[in-house]
């Protein structure tokens, strides 16, 4: 690896903004001088790794480069669209439950990634998912898994209310996924949706 190429791949990454990611691709130069760089600038406590292969550029503190949170860290990876929260993770995320999960736990209509500390991912083979945002996933988990709902259907009527108030729940989008969704979760949208509009 020449000179040349170690100043620019440095330079690019002290370029990066505080809470970015960036990977070897994002690096203009060869793959093994964009690693190289990424290894020794970690090594520096200039980035921490936050997964295989991605790395975090994070505010410094007095005890070092802040991290990512694992939520970010699997959006990141994921992709936001068609993953969410689901089980007591999206319970939590709607403020409908006391419990903290010992994962996070997201629901994705992607491929399912390895390597993800901390995070337990579920499957969906539910294609139009991949149009739903976070919290649109979140709301049809819920759909899916009301048990986990410590503060009953009021409080999920209430905060899905909020949450489309805020523009953080689409229920157009919805309404077009539920149709491939479980019977009980087409029969639980059909109920809230007659109450968000009433």
């Amino acid at each position: 690896m020449s000179t040349t190429t170690k100043v620019s791949a440095t330079a690019f990454l002290e370029q990066i903004p505080e809470k970015s990611y960036v990977r070897v691709s994002d690096i203009p130069c060869s793959s093994t001088a964009s690693r190289a760089a990424l290894s020794r600038a970690a090594r520096d406590g200039k980035l921490v790794k936050a997964a295989r292969g991605l790395y975090y550029k994070g505010p410094k503190t007095r005890f070092g480069m802040a991290r990512p949170s694992i939520l970010e860290t699997a959006l990141e990876v994921l992709g936001s669209e068609g993953t969410g929260p689901c089980g007591y993770s999206a319970a939590r995320a709607f403020g409908l439950t006391t419990q903290v999960p010992a994962k996070v736990d997201l629901a994705t209509t992607g491929p399912m990634r390895e390597g993800l500390e901390g995070v337990e991912l579920h499957k969906r083979s539910n294609p139009a998912r991949q149009k739903l945002s976070y919290w649109d996933i979140g709301l049809l988990e819920l759909l899916r898994e009301p048990g986990v709902i410590e503060s009953g259907w009021s409080a999920l009527v209430a905060a899905s209310k909020k949450f489309v108030s805020e523009r953080r729940i689409h229920p157009d989008l919805i309404a077009d996924a539920v149709p491939r969704e479980a019977p009980d979760v087409r029969r639980r949208w059909g109920q809230l949706a007659a109450e968000l509009t009433a």
